[in-house]
């Protein structure tokens, strides 16, 4: 397991060099810069040189790679044109609020598609099965934007009990109750459309992967010993349906820190999806490399923990 681990451990480093080119060639090949983006009709075609000789947007794409990447060896992403920050400092900023929303969807999701996957496999073709499936196509294919709008105009608008976007509360006092309160409120319509969205999707997997489960000789030698159903379905078959599962959980890293840009903009949620969002279309190199590289970080780090956990989950899988 060692040898596995930093084995892959070192594939990381030209896979994020690989990365890193395409990201930045990709970056290089939008027309317009920061300058041109940022739409000032006052300034001058000289201002606008200088500006770009400043930020270091004159020099050829190689020489402006080969120096943003050896900043990026040494753990510096540059500073943000936009912010006029660190870019670590705008992703700490930011990377949080997006976090705490991600994080209790995540939890949300799976209690959710785990409990109505096992029922909706043991019930093949019921009344509830069929709304379980109803509700996976419903989550799965109506745009996430348009959920998000959906429950502001009833929770919000029409009820009136929740508030219709930000996350907190003009005047309301950080680090008391009320404000811990006041954060729960916001937070609570983007968690519910963010489980809705990964809530399909997953019950269908865990279903599909019970189905399959049941079906196997060692649940009709557990059945045929007496075993109570519940233990059967929940002991033996789960189990081993839930193996394939824990795969997911190292592809769910990145996207617990990578933010959702459209709820976020749609619920006006600083998070830093909508931050990433906003920094492609002012052209802020910096940020957006920065933390496209980040998430390929946590992406080729999720995979390796994905493979990690299955062969502990697994015994007949071996990592050598």
């Amino acid at each position: 397991m060692k040898q596995y681990i930093i084995r892959r451990l070192l594939q990381l480093i030209p896979t994020l060099i690989g990365i890193s080119i395409i990201v930045f060639a990709i970056s290089a090949m939008v027309p317009g810069d920061y300058i041109t983006a940022k739409q000032n009709p006052n300034m001058t075609a000289e201002k606008a040189q200088q500006l770009r000789h400043i930020y270091g947007l004159d020099k050829p794409e190689y020489q402006r790679y080969f120096i943003w990447a050896g900043n990026m060896l040494k753990g510096n992403m540059g500073d943000s044109l936009q912010h006029k920050q660190p870019v670590t400092k705008v992703i700490s900023n930011y990377v949080w609020n997006s976090f705490i929303i991600a994080f209790f969807s995540l939890i949300f999701s799976w209690l959710i598609a785990v409990v109505a996957g096992v029922f909706s496999a043991k019930f093949q073709y019921s009344l509830f099965d069929k709304f379980v499936t109803l509700f996976i196509f419903l989550c799965m294919s109506l745009p996430s934007f348009f959920i998000g709008l959906l429950v502001i105009k009833i929770f919000a608008l029409e009820w009136g009990i929740l508030p219709v976007g930000g996350m907190t509360t003009a005047g309301v006092e950080a680090g008391s109750w009320a404000y811990m309160v006041d954060v729960l409120k916001h937070m609570f319509l983007p968690t519910l459309v963010l489980t809705m969205l990964s809530t399909g999707s997953l019950t269908r997997y865990f279903r599909t992967g019970m189905l399959e489960v049941i079906r196997q000789d060692y649940i009709r030698t557990a059945r045929a010993k007496g075993l109570k159903e519940r233990t059967v379905i929940f002991k033996h078959a789960l189990r081993n349906a839930l193996i394939p599962a824990i795969t997911l959980l190292g592809f769910e890293l990145p996207a617990l820190f990578g933010g959702a840009m459209i709820l976020e903009k749609v619920f006006v949620w600083p998070g830093v999806g909508q931050v990433y969002l906003e920094s492609i279309s002012m052209r802020d190199y910096p940020f957006m490399l920065g933390f496209t590289i980040f998430l390929a970080i946590l992406t080729l780090l999720g995979n390796l923990l994905s493979d990690v956990l299955y062969g502990m989950a697994d015994p007949r899988i071996r990592l050598k």
